[in-house]
């Protein structure tokens, strides 16, 4: 069990934790209340599209991103660099990387720059629990060169937002007890030598926690449990470590087991959205196991054969599908394609992480 918590709005979280990705401030098909009615304690937004889209301006109207979508649990907000992966080292078109920062192109004629230092500065106009540090994405496909030039200039961005977060902490006047955490970001692909020297630089900058960055599954499609474990072994052990976009049960549990203590992820409202809910392979919550090796399964309810099913989703859920409605209904509500049908998957997915975490803090 660990021992750790993580400081939101005068009172602490017990990690482990999972936070679902609410991008643009919304989990699509939910509210607030609906997220808090889960039992979900915080929540990721993202740097890149509330920069490009809100602006710090109407940010500041409403005096953080909480008040704006009134949430009044946690919040982390990321650097905006996995769009250096997704937007632009994919599509060359789309952007580029370079020392000073990424240049997006969104549209024709138009041209964006996100420096460290911009980032910084942005989510802490959000006003969020963790801040998380720009960095360059290591391509997957990346040779020891490309991945030795990506470590290289994650530590220089490092060691500039820690500049700016310094900076702006001093004029703000926020002290060490009520400023957010900052975290670092580990890259350097498969490379583990370059994981550790990443690791090293930037513990050397010094940070509050480090996120595993980068891609972390294997070509093999197997978890890379290795370049997570050389994170651990060259960081302070009272780090928080952040597995940055880990999502699948089995790895967050692997990765947990390591000593990683907080995962944000797209996965489970994703999959609700599509008609995959995930379940416990329990009769009720008391008797979930998660040492079992098929602890959990899927269900798909969008099949004529589910219409005449009059059980629960989940015995093992307390959830407001699981309380209220039938699998025959939900069937049949996402076989006429309403918004009622991807709107209590996704409460019940995000009950189900809500559940995995509460159980991996007990163990």
């Amino acid at each position: 069990m660990s021992n750790k918590t993580f400081k939101t709005a005068g009172r602490n979280i017990r990690l482990p934790f999972f936070f679902p990705d609410a991008t643009r401030a919304v989990i699509k098909t939910l509210d607030s209340e609906d997220i808090k009615n889960t039992k979900t304690p915080g929540i990721l937004v993202n740097t890149y599209h509330l920069w490009r889209e809100l602006g710090p301006n109407v940010i500041k109207k409403f005096g953080g991103i909480r008040a704006f979508m009134n949430w009044d649990g946690a919040v982390i907000s990321d650097s905006g660099g996995f769009q250096v992966m997704s937007l632009v080292k994919k599509d060359k078109g789309a952007g580029k990387v370079t020392d000073e920062g990424v240049v997006f192109y969104p549209a024709k004629n138009k041209k964006l720059v996100l420096t460290p230092e911009e980032s910084i500065c942005f989510q802490m106009s959000l006003k969020p629990d963790m801040v998380v540090v720009l960095d360059d994405f290591t391509d997957p496909k990346a040779n020891r060169k490309e991945a030795s030039e990506s470590v290289e200039r994650t530590i220089n961005w490092a060691a500039r937002s820690k500049c700016e977060f310094e900076k702006i902490c001093k004029k703000q006047k926020l002290s060490k007890k009520n400023r957010p955490y900052l975290l670092g970001v580990v890259q350097g692909g498969k490379f583990q030598d370059l994981r550790a020297q990443c690791t090293k630089g930037l513990v050397e900058i010094g940070f509050d926690g480090l996120g595993y960055g980068g891609w972390p599954i294997n070509e093999d499609k197997s978890f890379d449990y290795l370049s997570a474990k050389t994170i651990i072994d060259n960081a302070p052990k009272n780090y928080f470590f952040y597995g940055l976009g880990i999502g699948k049960p089995e790895d967050i549990i692997g990765c947990v087991n390591l000593g990683f203590d907080i995962f944000d992820c797209v996965l489970p409202t994703r999959d609700a959205r599509h008609a995959r809910l995930y379940i416990f392979n329990a009769d009720s919550i008391s008797k979930i196991n998660l040492k079992k090796k098929k602890f959990y399964s899927y269900f798909v309810p969008n099949k004529e054969k589910y219409l005449g099913d009059t059980s629960p989703v989940s015995t093992a859920c307390d959830c407001l599908l699981c309380r209220k409605y039938s699998r025959g209904y939900l069937a049949h509500l996402f076989r006429t394609e309403t918004v009622s049908a991807m709107r209590l998957a996704t409460i019940h997915n995000l009950r189900f992480y809500s559940l995995l975490m509460g159980k991996l803090g007990k163990i």
